[in-house]
């Protein structure tokens, strides 16, 4: 089995003399890496799923991203935190589902629920054609998936990007948005320029455990805030739109229509 701390500093050894560089590889370690983590770490590795990870894409409050290195390309992986405090702000939509799988006094059941659940959302999202990163495996907190990038470079999120066409992104939006609402049914519940990746000028979807499935009570009302979220930011680059407009677009009255009948 690999060892924990060598596959997480591959080349530790030619950074002895750096020891500010070697403080932050701590930090980060004695952040997101207990031991369990650190061990499932090791059997994802001994599944072959990864070699080593090679440093953050991103961090939050729930985790982090980080880059992850195999013979022939990269790999994304996500590392959820264990203990802490992400469920408290959980829709009760989201938190109903978890509780399904898990005891609410039992936090680390509850963060494996969560890994399980992006994971299988993401493959269904996949299976419709939607762009979105292809999840490889999981196990209890961490989620292995497709690096969305380009010669191992992560892509940035929309929020951070500069957009060539904006009428043109837009479309494809709609058409990405569509296809999760209808072909999906499922409501993403957080979208937003944030967790939008612009990848070789198209968007790709990420940031997808919350989603919810369509016929909840409560996803047309999570779908106009997508919506909304998405309208102020185009009509900010000059595309002529609406919530109303963009909520017609993506086939929403289509769906509804259908659960009431």
């Amino acid at each position: 089995m690999p060892d924990p701390q060598e596959m997480l500093y591959p080349t530790k050894k030619d950074h002895v003399e750096d020891r500010r560089k070697d403080a932050g590889h701590r930090k980060l370690l004695d952040e997101f890496f207990d031991h369990p983590t650190l061990m499932t770490i090791s059997r994802l590795i001994t599944q072959g799923q990864f070699e080593s990870l090679d440093y953050p894409i991103s961090t939050g409050k729930e985790g982090g991203v980080f880059r992850a290195s195999l013979p022939g390309g990269f790999r994304a992986v996500k590392v959820y935190r264990i203990g802490n405090t992400m469920f408290r702000h959980l829709p009760p939509s989201v938190l109903e589902e978890l509780l399904k799988e898990a005891s609410a006094h039992n936090r680390s059941q509850l963060i494996f629920a969560w890994t399980r659940r992006e994971h299988t959302i993401l493959r269904k999202m996949a299976g419709v054609g939607i762009r979105c990163p292809q999840p490889y495996g999981y196990l209890r907190n961490v989620l292995v998936m497709e690096l969305v990038g380009t010669d191992g470079i992560a892509s940035a999120p929309l929020q951070e990007s500069v957009v060539a066409d904006p009428a043109r992104l837009y479309q494809e939006l709609i058409v990405e948005i569509r296809r999760m609402v209808v072909d999906a049914r499922l409501v993403h519940g957080d979208l937003s320029p944030y967790n939008v990746l612009l990848h070789d000028g198209h968007p790709v979807l990420i940031d997808v455990a919350q989603s919810i499935s369509a016929q909840h009570p409560q996803s047309r009302e999570l779908l106009e805030r997508d919506v909304r979220n998405f309208a102020k930011y185009f009509i900010k680059q000059g595309v002529e739109t609406s919530t109303e407009q963009m909520l017609a677009e993506v086939g929403a009255s289509e769906v509804w229509k259908e659960e009431a009948g």
